[in-house]
This record gives C-alpha cells, structure tokens and sequence, in this order.
C-alpha cells in the first residue's frame, strides 16, 4: 500500500464535509424543489454548520491549543485546516443568505408570505399588534442584563438568540439622583451596554393577523427589538442588533477514573452550556463599538465572527415550513406502507420463522419493529429480551415496550449508549427509566462507543428455544425512521441468533469469542475482514474475472480502506462508491482511482444505509450494518455488519443499489477537481431513486391488500422536520 501513501491522493475530511453541506444547500437554490421544501433544506444547512462548529471546529482548535502537530491524511495541520476552513465556511454563510434574500424571500412575497424585517416600514394595526403582542406574552418572560463592576459580562449561553444595545441615560433623567436605576457597563463615552436573551421558551415566528390575502410574519428578535425602549426606561437605546454564540460542544472523558458514567456526562452536558465561545454571529448592521465590546468579553478572533445579513439561526426556516396553508409549495407527504410480508400477519415470529424479512424505511413503515419489541413483551414464551440503543425518539415506544417486559418478568437487557453526541441527556434519562422499570442496563465498553442496531428475542417453542433477531443499519428511533432512508432485516437463522448471544455477552462483560459464524464485529474484526474481501476482488481481477464492488455508505475517510480500493482499482476492478457525506477518496487519478466513481444522493430522506456488495464473476456477497469506511467506526466503535442469505433479499438489495446508481435528479457526481455535480441527464428520462421507491413501496403494499382483500389502514403521520 507504500504506493498510495501520497497525501495529494487524499482530501481533507473537513472540506470535504463542506462540500456535503454545500449539496444540501444547492437543493435549497434548485428552482425545481418546490419552494418550502427549499426552506427546509436551507434549515438542515444551518443545524450541519452548527454541529460541524461545536464539534470539528472546537476539535481543531483544541489541537492547536495543545499544540498538536500530526498532519491528517491531506498533509494538512490543524492550523492549516483551521485558516482554509474559515475562509470557506465564511463563504458558505455569504451564500446561504444570498439564496435567502436574493432568492428566497422573493419567491414567498410571490405567494403573498412577507417576513417583516427590522427596517420595514409597519401600518398603524401592525405595529399595535406587535405592541400589544410584546406586552403581554412577551416582556413578562424577558430579562434584561446589566454590566458594572458588581455584575461581569453574563454567561451566554449556547445557540441562544441574544439582543445587544447600546444605551444612553436619558437628559432629563441624569440629574435626578439614582435610586432603583441600574449603572450599566460603559462601552464608549457615555454609552452602557445591555443585553437581553431572546425567549426559546416562545414561538421564533410570530403571524401578524390580517384581513387580505397578504400573510406577514416576523421574528421573536424583532418584536422585542423594535419594543426594546420598554425595557429600559429611563434610557435612550442608541443601538441595538441581535447576536448568537457557538460554543465548544466537545467533551472529553477519562472513562477509567469515572466512577459513575452517568453523573460523569451530567456534569460534562452542563459544562457544554459554557464552553469556550468559537464563533460569533452579529446582524452586519450592528454598532463597531457595541461588536468590539462583545469581541473583547467573548474573547473571540476575527475570523471568528460572522457578519450576517438576515435573521440569525436559519433553522428558523422549519418553523415557517411548518405554517398551515402551504401545502401545494411542499412535496406530498409520504405515508410509510406495510411491508408486504407483514399485511395482515397474525404473528410476526412465525412468518420471520418461514423467511427473513427486509424492511426498506422510511418507504416502508417502521411499525414491524416496534411489534417485534411489543410483541415479545407480551408472548408468555418469550424469555428474554436483549437490544442497543444508541438515539431513541423522545417519546420512544420500543422504551415502553422493554418496560413492560421487564414488567412481565422477562429477562431484558438494554444497551444505552450515553456517549451518543447531542443525545447524552435523552439517553441519560431512558437509561434510569428503563433500570427503574426492573430492566438491566448497560453501557458499554469502556473507550468504544457502541453504534451497532442489534435486537435478540428468546423465546421457547415446542421444539426448543429459538432465537429471533433484527439487525439494522439505522438507529431504533420511530421518529427518524420516517426521515432517514434504513434497511432493517429480520432472521431466525440459528447462527445469526448465535453470533447476537455472543455480542450481547461481551457487552455485558465477557470475552469476545474466538470467531463469528456470521457477524463482521468491530473494533477487532471489521476493518481486517473488509480489507480481505477488497483484497480478494484485487486478486480475481488480476486472475481475469469480471470483478465489481459497490459500496454505499454515509462517509468514506479510513486510509487503509481508500488504499486498498485504489489497489484494486489497478487491478482492474471496477468500483461504484455512493457516498453521502465525508469522501476522502479522489476519483480520477492516473493509474490510481481511474476504475473508481463516487456518487452522492441527496434528496428529500437523509441517505443513512451501509451496503457492500462484492462481486467476482457469478458470486456475489452483500452485507448490511451499522458502520461507514471511517475510522472511528472501524476502530473505535462496537459496530456490527452482517451477510445477507436470502436469495430474494440479495436481489432486492441489488435493485435499491441499481437505481440509486441510475440516479439522475437528486445524485452528484464527485470529479477529478475535488467538486461534485449533478449528473447530467442528457435527453434521458428524470430517475429520482427516492421517488422510485416510494412508487414500488406503494405498487406492492397496493397488490398485497388486493390479494389480501384487507382494508387498507395505514396511519397518516406528516413528516417532521429534522
């Protein structure tokens, strides 16, 4: 693999996660994607951002901090990622608030949606109602803050929405003598500074009543903005602007010396509230001395501070989609259908016992898992209970169906995985419920993160104890299930059921065994496995057998994988790559990747499957899981990919897999230059892949009601945003 170790046949995970987000943010500028669909997608572009600042970001800074010099795949150092990266994601924020105001907000005024901004000029009801809308529902929960020396700058919390001003004491007052005012921190000249913390516990979008045709809406910040006088009385506000902080969102924990993990995160999660401030985000309008006053107390560098044109926090975005009345502007809600296997099935365990099952979400309802779970609560055969959790939905019923048969006297042991990031307090809280419920509850292996979607029922038959299982490659919450594009299958295969016991033993602290009869299991086996199997595919290829894999996966970072795959690509092997996010591969380099293509799908559902399918002449393997080609998954986590046996589930998935890499609405191919386009139709017929599977979802749910002769009864549960 010395023939690889090039860093110019590398990119740098960073960028190339930018270059994702910037996918997303082309749908949000697509004149073909229906208008609030363009919302939302501009939305999910501002919550990536977040993120990729609370966490990568802040992972860089700390390695500058800590002075750490070991260079990434690309050759860069983090100080050199750092500069490239501020630099593009100040480009990037320039460009979502040009979609924003050149484009967007025209096309709603199209459709008679205003959004009243700061400046805009109001008509006599407005303001009124903007008036007496502040008075009562709003100045009760607000909290001006004041800066003297008694009072320092106040802790500004995480993502929240505060309004900065510069205030002046008013003429006629500054020679009465000072009772219950308040000295406020001088900022420049006679000039004080004051604050104020926009309200997350009230709507961010506000709709002024109207009689026409004509819908206006407006900001939290602005309705307390233009009332902003009446918090201070006897003050003249010579300025206001609204500002946002971005926190180091990372935490490190030394697992050895904790000795209760769950009040170890606690502490950790309230830390983050507070951690050190990376990015600084102002309204471009805001007073030079009011934004030095905030630089200096926030202690924040300049390339750290964005100067933005247009609301702060673009996920407000998802609330303005949710507004009634703009149905014909969003795509039509998909309802997730029955599986055909499962219409009309009177018990789940025995059609798993006649076939394994695949279920394909969010096309296909994620209901069947929530009965397998429901179900083996209450089947007095079953004996035993085991699952990982790593993010459940907030009101999760696969947590109340684990309850009930610990109720029931089951035997139930639940993996949660507190370290899941943005999720530690959700899982912090089902991990106590599920233990006071008589569940047992572990959490994992020290150092690893347990990322593996692995469910085991036991149950006693009448000719012995079967086990049942349901592996996965997307997390068991019913909320994403509906957003995310999984596949789930469901097996009674002895050794399936044997290899899901071993799992489920070595989490709960015994060895590992000394091999799997089916699972790939990392850290110590998956990596390895992977690189024979591409190794393989090398080797028949030089030997002259038609050699093909296809991977489709969120990221794509691991070095030793990319070698390998550039080996084989020598070799002749022909390589198709669906890559959603982060690809650190290159396409195209002479006598390296020139057999290689990668493809990224965005659409609509948020692209989250793992499948690798290795083919060499007639024989074919394919394998489902939890785990992309990075790193962190294939060392550094407990991930679990599995082999599919089932004739027809291998056709199925070849299928899912053609018509994604037939894609050419929603795909963007990855060029030899590093940026991505979409692919070019050239007179052919528009593939949308996702919209394909809804079509053959809903063709073959159809057929099996008609051949049932069932009512159909399908939930109609509207998409959430994410």
């Amino acid at each position: 693999m010395e023939k690889f170790d090039n860093v110019e046949y590398f990119t740098n995970r960073e960028l190339s996660w930018l270059k994702f987000n910037i996918r997303v943010l082309n749908e949000a500028e697509d004149d073909d994607v229906k208008l609030f669909e363009r919302l939302k997608f501009l939305s999910i572009t501002s919550s990536n951002l977040d993120e990729f600042f609370m966490v990568r970001i802040a992972s860089l800074k700390d390695m500058v901090e800590a002075d750490y010099k070991k260079k990434d795949i690309s050759g860069m150092s983090a100080d050199k990622q750092l500069n490239l990266l501020a630099k593009e994601t100040h480009n990037f924020v320039k460009k979502q608030y040009e979609i924003y105001n050149k484009s967007l907000l025209p096309l709603l005024k199209k459709e008679n949606l205003y959004i009243i901004s700061h400046d805009d000029l109001l008509e006599a009801h407005e303001k009124k109602f903007i008036s007496e809308y502040f008075d009562e529902f709003v100045y009760p929960v607000l909290t001006p803050m004041a800066v003297d020396a008694s009072r320092p700058f106040p802790l500004v919390r995480n993502k929240t929405l505060n309004i900065a001003a510069l205030i002046r004491k008013r003429k006629d007052e500054s020679s009465k003598k000072k009772k219950k005012d308040v000295y406020l921190g001088n900022v420049d000249g006679d000039m004080d500074f004051a604050m104020v913390q926009v309200p997350s516990v009230l709507p961010r979008i506000v709709e002024i009543p109207s009689e026409s045709d004509e819908r206006k809406i407006i900001y939290l910040e602005d309705i307390i903005e233009k009332n902003i006088d009446k918090l201070f009385l006897n003050y003249e506000v010579i300025s206001a602007a609204t500002f946002r902080v971005m926190r180091n969102a990372e935490f490190k924990l030394d697992e050895d010396e904790a000795l209760d993990l769950l009040e170890e995160i606690k502490k950790k999660l309230k830390k983050r509230q507070w951690g050190e401030a990376i990015r600084l985000e102002v309204e471009e309008r805001m007073d030079t001395s009011l934004l030095q006053f905030l630089k200096s107390e926030l202690n924040i560098e300049e390339e750290d501070i964005f100067r933005i044109n247009g609301p702060l926090d673009l996920t407000a975005m998802m609330k303005i989609y949710s507004l009634d009345g703009f149905d014909r502007l969003k795509d039509k809600k998909h309802i997730p259908v029955m599986n055909s296997r499962l219409v009309d099935c009177e018990d789940i365990f025995d059609e798993i016992k006649k076939k394994d099952i695949l279920l394909s979400h969010p096309y296909e309802s994620f209901d069947p898992v929530i009965e397998f779970v429901s179900k083996a609560a209450a089947d007095k055969n079953v004996l035993a209970i085991k699952q990982t959790l790593y993010r459940v939905s907030g009101n999760s019923p696969i947590i109340i169906a684990l309850a009930n048969a610990a109720d029931n006297g089951k035997q139930v042991t639940v993996l949660v995985e507190l370290k899941a990031r943005f999720d530690e307090e959700n899982n912090i809280n089902w991990a106590r419920m599920l233990e006071k419920a008589g569940c047992h509850v572990i959490y994992g292996l020290v150092g690893l993160k347990t990322h593996s979607k692995i469910t085991l029922v036991v149950r006693r038959e009448e000719d012995g104890i079967r086990r049942y299982v349901h592996l996965g490659t997307g997390n068991y919450n019913d909320s994403t299930a509906k957003l995310y594009t999984d596949l789930g299958m469901f097996t009674a295969r002895e050794s399936y059921g044997e290899d899901a016991t071993a799992v489920f033993n070595m989490l709960s602290g015994y060895s590992e065994p000394p091999f799997w009869k089916r699972f790939v299991v990392a850290p110590l086996w998956m990596k390895d496995i992977f690189l024979r199997k591409i190794s393989k595919c090398e080797e028949a290829a030089k030997a002259g057998s038609d050699v093909r894999i296809i991977a489709k996966m969120n990221s794509l970072s691991d070095k030793d994988i990319i070698c390998a795959l550039y080996a084989a690509s020598c070799a002749g092997v022909k390589i198709d790559l669906i890559v959603r996010g982060i690809c650190c591969l290159k396409v195209g380099i002479k006598g390296v990747s020139e057999n290689i293509t990668v493809r990224s799908i965005v659409g609509t559902f948020l692209e989250h499957a793992r499948i690798f399918d290795f083919r060499i002449d007639n024989d074919e393997e394919i394998f489902l899981g939890s785990a992309d080609w990075m790193n962190r998954n294939l060392e550094k986590r407990v991930e679990i990919v599995f082999p599919v046996a089932d004739e027809d589930i291998i056709k199925s998935i070849r299928h899912y897999l053609d018509v994604e890499l037939e894609d050419n609405v929603k795909a963007s191919i990855l060029l030899p230059d590093n940026s991505y386009e979409k692919v070019k139709r050239a007179g052919n017929a528009k593939k949308n892949s996702q919209a394909i599977f809804i079509k053959e979802a809903n063709q073959i749910y159809d057929a099996a009601i008609k051949v049932n002769k069932i009512e159909d009864n399908r939930t109609f549960v509207p998409l959430q945003g994410e």
